[in-house]
């Protein structure tokens, strides 16, 4: 292979753009900025959302910024150190929660955490539990189910 004919596969070079320079430079007369106006002076560095000095409108809506997944579920927290309200051997689900005044509406999403300790066997009806909820449940002699 001789060293002398090596040059690179076609559409790999380019042509600097000779901005400025004329209308013979392919560019013609406004050199590609248009005609007239703020962007077609020198300098022309407006942000991103700049609207002509006009309030903008990532300023007028500061509440759009971001979006709310429609799907998420908010789980009420509940602590296993809150169980100790519940007499021995009860059964532990929303509607007594309500009662108790851990919760504000048995319709809520539950999930118990694992914070504190449980000295009674209880049975408790949760849609989520921690883990560590689970086996501080279960080392009381309690049952876990979920809803």
């Amino acid at each position: 292979m001789d060293q002398s004919k090596l040059k690179p596969p076609i559409g790999a070079k380019h042509k600097k753009k000779r901005v400025g320079c004329g209308d013979g430079s392919g560019h013609g007369t406004f050199s590609g900025a248009g005609c007239k106006g703020q962007k077609s002076r020198a300098g022309k560095d407006l942000r991103p959302g700049f609207e002509g000095g006009q309030l903008p409108i990532i300023k007028r809506l500061p509440w759009t910024r971001g979006f709310t997944n429609v799907a998420k579920v908010y789980y009420s927290p509940i602590n296993v150190s809150d169980l100790k309200l519940f007499d021995a051997n009860s059964e532990v689900g929303p509607e007594s929660l309500v009662e108790a005044g851990l919760l504000k509406s048995a319709s809520e999403p539950i999930k118990i955490l694992g914070n504190g300790e449980l000295d009674r066997p209880l049975t408790v009806k949760a849609n989520k539990f921690s883990q560590s909820a689970k086996t501080k449940i279960e080392a009381a002699g309690g049952k876990v189910e979920e809803i």
